[in-house]
């Protein structure tokens, strides 16, 4: 394997890892706010369908990208309101919701399934930067989504640790009453971190239709809301260490990819679960260090 080729490799696992990042750094901010949203595989679902369809409709990325947020952000709200406003359970909530946008992605989308053309987010190489060796073509010589996912890791690590907002945030979600005693509306702030980080998940499901997997069918990321939010436990809830984790779930699937090539008699089946296994055993690790 050459140069250019480790850096092809390279730089496809930074993109199908950026709307894995966006989407943990999403679930990151409502989590810290006290709120848990499991509703993401439904919402990135939901968001993939509705972004490629707008985008088709649209014939604009940017529209595309607002539609699957504001998904995001009406489902988030709901997990919101009826956590907050009714006492109900954020889990059965959650659950409801993610089997609603399977179902429901699933019917509003079949007319669009596998249709040619929609719109995919230009290649934007930044000028200077992409001419460095190696790390110019893997971090600097792609598109928005992963410059967009680069800027809100170091964005929301900055907003939690270095700024009175960020402070309040994880006050309402580690000791509400303390914070609700120095004045601040809890309540208030967690709907506004959780419809925030619905948004960002709205995000994550559309940039897989519109520019790591462009187009549209029936489960076109199922399973990928579960692997955002094992990897916000696995990250102890730091978009840093998240961002290492997704980084590592894209690096597994580009391992099965190349295993796939290199073993063609093996069923693809078996090296698919490869992503999904490692993340199992890193969870049964992380798990360990706290008993």
């Amino acid at each position: 394997m050459n140069d250019s080729q480790l850096a092809a490799i390279l730089a496809s696992i930074v993109l199908q890892a950026s709307p894995l990042i966006i989407a943990v750094c999403g679930e990151i901010l409502t989590e810290r706010s006290g709120v848990v949203n499991l509703s993401l595989d439904g919402t990135m679902l939901m968001s993939a369908m509705t972004g490629f369809v707008v985008g088709l409709k649209t014939g604009n990325v940017w529209v595309a990208f607002a539609a699957g947020a504001l998904v995001g952000m009406i489902f988030a709200a709901i997990v919101a309101f009826g956590s907050i406003r009714l006492s109900q359970s954020q889990v059965a909530i959650g659950f409801v919701l993610t089997l609603l946008g399977d179902d429901l992605s699933a019917f509003l989308g079949q007319n669009y399934a596998r249709a040619p053309g929609g719109v995919v987010v230009p290649h934007v190489g930044i000028p200077l930067l992409k001419d460095i060796p190696m790390l110019g073509r893997v971090l600097f010589d792609q598109d928005m989504v992963v410059y967009f996912a680069m800027i809100l890791i170091v964005a929301t690590w900055w907003w939690l640790n270095r700024t009175q907002p960020g402070l309040r945030l994880r006050g309402s979600g580690e000791r509400p009453t303390a914070a609700f005693a120095r004045g601040v509306n809890v309540n208030r702030v967690r709907y506004l971190y959780t419809i925030l980080g619905g948004a960002l998940v709205g995000i994550a499901g559309a940039a897989y239709s519109l520019d790591v997997k462009v187009g549209w069918s029936d489960g076109h990321v199922r399973g990928f809301g579960w692997i955002a939010l094992a990897i916000v436990i696995f990250g102890g809830w730091s978009p840093i260490r998240g961002a290492f984790g997704a980084l590592l779930f894209g690096a597994t699937k580009a391992l099965a990819t190349v295993l796939q090539r290199a073993f063609p008699e093996v069923s693809v089946v078996a090296f698919n679960t490869i992503p999904w296994m490692l993340m199992i055993l890193v969870l049964l690790a992380v798990g360990s260090d706290y008993t």
